[in-house]
Order: structure tokens, then C-alpha cells, then sequence
């Protein structure tokens, strides 16, 4: 799909690099480097209606009972984890908050009192273990196939390529699908940890912006329309064209936001230009993560199905991105960098895999039998 240039004057949804605060740079932060919010110390909520628009990416909407009783069974389990593993006094007003949104914006320091901030950010770093663990649950014991749920993923994710080209967002390219069975085979095969499970590309999309700095709007963007930020997947980005220290130097208030970072900016010099990807060529640059998208199953549950209250509506489905810039992009098919020359290496390792201790019969050498 090609998405004509133009952005038009205060389109929803899209921010400039200058534009963004310290909670969207922070947010871009995790992504880039394959963090994880586990290692957060607050939010950065401000009213109910932020609160709303989370829980809205993550498929939850206070005003259907049963959501507000499934976030709630949640928090209760975090709670009783703590107590009984830690002994942490949470306090009432974080256990058992009037509105549930209350929780996040006293994580937020939003709310007073403000000495529950830290305990409430704890809770919430437990209901998104639990949460995630009890949708694992649940896809097991639905009876979906993997490939009716990629199908529902790619509808969810190229319905919003479509949004984004009727706003006339600056991307060329938003293309997408599922990784056919020989090339998931291929990749098992190359992989010195041959777990179907860590197979994260499963499904994977493309998208290409027209200039290099317009990437970070377009995470952005996927970030408030698409998928939650708390869940990429950590460790799991490869990132060797986005560099955060850069974007702070280009950022008009980037000192002042460096000194607000929830982890210290020298975790940036790290250099992450080395590819993840040993198959990838050495010129060959992108932006690419994983994310855990929330998909809702409610046409797969009878609605007075016990299970739904146990383990909720909503599972996962990993989704791979890719993203850059037209230019980079152009680059990545030349040369040593070329998807032919990747597919090629790639190959050349399973054959290697395949045939160690393989015996090859000399030139000339009457062969013993077909099985040999």
C-alpha cells in the first residue's frame, strides 16, 4: 500500500519531534533500546481521560462492567502477590481504589496522597505480569487457530494503515504478513535455539517514512492508536538507525529532559549499531521491535463461560515492525545488504546445520547405499 506525501495542519495523532514531552520521549526511549517497564519508577498520567486512552490501547473499557471486573481481579491478585511474597502494607487506597483509574494516576504522582506513588507503581508492575501470564492462559485454552488469529492482527493493524492514509500521514509504504511455513522452518533451523517459541516475526509489517526524521513520529503514533507501549517485547529491538542520545540533542529542551529520564542517559553509550541479526549485511540499517498486540476473542467466549471472569477476553499476538526511511530503505536492497544476499547466508547456515556428520562419498567412490 502507497500512502501519499502531505501532512495536513493539526492532524490527530501525530507530533513532531520538538512537539513531544518528557513522557513521550521516555516512551519512545523503551522502544528503541528493548527496555522494559518492569525497571519504570512512575507514570506519567495526568487525568482520568489519559488513563481512558491506555486502557483503551490495551482493549479495556471501564464502562462495560465486565472489563472494570476483570481489571479489578487483576489488581486484587497483585495485591495478595505482594502481601503474601513480600509483605508490603499496600494501603487501601491503592488496593481497593473507588475508580480503578485512580490507581494509575496515584503511579503518576497525579493524585495526592502523593507517598502512595510508589507502592501504587509497584502494583501496576504486577498486573502487567499477571495480566499478560492469565492471556497466555487463555489463548491456550481457546479453540483458535494461530492462523485465525493472525488474520484478526492484520485486519486490526492494516485497518489502522488505512487511518493513516486518510490523515495523509508522510508514509510510502505499510505493508504486512505472515511468514510462510518454509521460511519459519528456515529460520528454526538457523537459529541455535530451535524453539518454535522464539520465533517472534511471525507476523511482521513494514513501514517506510518519506524522511529519516519522521520515524519517531510515526512510533509515536502506533503507540496511541495501535499497541500499548508496555508491551514491545524487551529485548528484542533491533536499532541501528534511531539513536535516543541524538534525538536529545536535536530536542529543544533535550537537556532539561535528560536530567528527568526514569534511567540514566549513560546507558546510551552503548553503541547499538552492531546488527542483532547476524545474517543481516553490514551496511543494512532499521528500527526493528517486537510488541505484544492485545487482541479481543469476546465472539470466542459464551457469555456466561466462567472463564471469561478467571482470565479475561483479551490474548497476544506478536507482531513484528519495521521501520525507516525511504532512503534507508533504498539502501538496504543494494548490495551486501540486499534480502537475496540475507536469505543466501541465512540458507547456507542450515545447510551447514543440516549436514555435519553427513558422510560425502570421495570423487569416483562407488556409493554404498541411498541412506548414506
Amino acid at each position: 500500500m502507497t500512502i501519499t506525501a502531505g501532512l495536513p495542519p493539526g492532524t490527530a495523532k501525530w507530533r513532531t519531534l520538538a512537539e513531544m514531552g518528557p513522557a513521550d520521549l521516555e516512551m519512545l526511549r523503551l522502544i528503541l533500546r528493548g527496555g522494559s517497564v518492569i525497571d519504570w519508577r512512575r507514570l506519567d498520567f495526568e487525568t482520568p481521560r489519559d488513563v481512558d486512552a491506555f486502557l483503551a490501547l490495551n482493549l479495556f473499557d471501564l464502562e462495560d462492567l465486565r472489563d472494570e471486573r476483570r481489571v479489578r481481579a487483576i489488581l486484587l491478585q497483585a495485591v495478595e502477590y505482594l502481601r503474601a511474597a513480600f509483605g508490603y502494607r499496600v494501603a487501601e487506597p491503592v488496593a481497593r481504589p473507588e475508580d480503578v483509574r485512580e490507581l494509575f494516576l496515584l503511579a503518576s504522582g497525579a493524585l495526592e496522597p502523593k507517598k502512595y506513588r510508589r507502592i501504587a507503581c509497584v502494583v501496576l508492575k504486577v498486573m502487567h505480569v499477571i495480566h499478560h501470564l492469565e492471556a497466555r492462559e487463555l489463548l491456550f485454552r481457546t479453540p483458535i487457530r494461530e492462523a485465525d488469529l493472525a488474520d484478526r492482527v492484520h485486519r486490526r493493524v492494516m485497518g489502522e494503515a488505512e487511518r493513516m492514509r486518510m490523515a495523509g500521514l508522510p508514509i510510502v509504504e505499510f505493508a504486512g504478513n505472515r511468514k510462510p511455513r518454509p521460511s519459519l522452518v528456515t529460520k528454526l533451523l538457523a537459529k541455535r535455539e530451535t524453539v518454535a517459541a522464539q520465533v517472534f516475526d511471525r507476523v511482521r509489517y513494514r513501514v517506510v517514512t518519506e524522511r529519516p526524521d519522521q520515524i519517531v513520529s510515526v512510533v509515536w503514533h502506533l503507540t496511541q492508536t495501535l499497541f500499548p507501549f508496555n508491551f514491545a517485547l524487551p529485548g528484542q529491538t533491533q536499532n541501528n538507525l534511531v539513536r535516543f542520545s541524538e534525538l536529545l540533542e536535536a530536542h529543544p529542551k533535550g537537556a532539561e529532559v535528560a536530567e528527568q529520564l526514569q534511567l540514566p542517559i549513560e546507558l546510551e553509550a552503548r553503541d547499538p549499531a552492531a546488527p542483532r541479526n547476524e545474517f543481516s549485511g553490514r551496511g543494512y540499517r532499521v528500527l526493528n521491535f517486537v510488541v505484544d498486540l492485545p487482541v479481543r476473542i469476546d465472539d470466542l467466549i459464551p457469555p456466561l463461560d466462567p472463564m471469561a471472569d478467571e482470565l479475561g477476553r483479551v490474548v497476544f499476538s506478536l507482531v513484528e515492525f519495521q521501520i525507516m526511511d525511504a532512503a534507508t530503505a533504498k539502501a538496504n536492497e543494494e548490495g551486501d545488504s540486499s534480502h537475496e544476499r540475507y536469505k543466501r547466508r541465512q540458507l547456507q547456515r542450515v545447510l551447514r546445520r543440516l549436514s555435519r556428520g553427513l558422510v560425502v562419498p570421495k570423487k569416483g567412490a562407488k556409493a554404498k547405499g541411498d541412506g548414506e
